[in-house]
């Protein structure tokens, strides 16, 4: 159960936080070829901070799910967020997704459909003799 929940944390938390930072980034304008004050001061935009710390609760339920499962299950099953971006960034920041894009997205949704079906955890704990 507990694998369950903190998988839906990393994905919500990575699908949230790359939205806001993405909407956040589009306020602010362009970064590029700016000074490194240009990229701390975009931190005090709210939806860039919101964003960035939705990424922060995203590394760290990252760090502790790996901690009891295998990299083999995680990476697979919390790739939809990839999916869930593409998706957001469709509906909510307008952005146009390639037929190209949509079957990639297919592909992975049907990789984490079945890495879903398989046990989190292959290793086997020591036995005591």
């Amino acid at each position: 159960m507990k694998t369950r929940v903190v998988t839906l944390v990393v994905i919500a938390s990575n699908v949230l936080g790359d939205s806001i930072l993405r909407a956040g980034l589009q306020q602010v304008g362009s970064l590029v070829y700016k000074s490194p004050l240009a990229y701390i001061s975009a931190l005090f935009n709210p939806l860039v901070a919101l964003g960035v710390s939705l990424l922060i609760l995203w590394l760290l339920s990252h760090m502790a799910l790996l901690s009891w499962a295998d990299l083999s299950y995680v990476l697979p099953v919390t790739s939809i967020g990839y999916a869930l971006v593409a998706l957001s960034g469709k509906i909510f920041l307008h952005e146009d997704v390639s037929f190209t894009r949509w079957a990639g997205i297919f592909l992975i949704m049907a990789g984490v459909i079945l890495v879903g079906q398989t046990d989190f955890n292959t290793r086997r704990e020591a036995t005591a003799q």
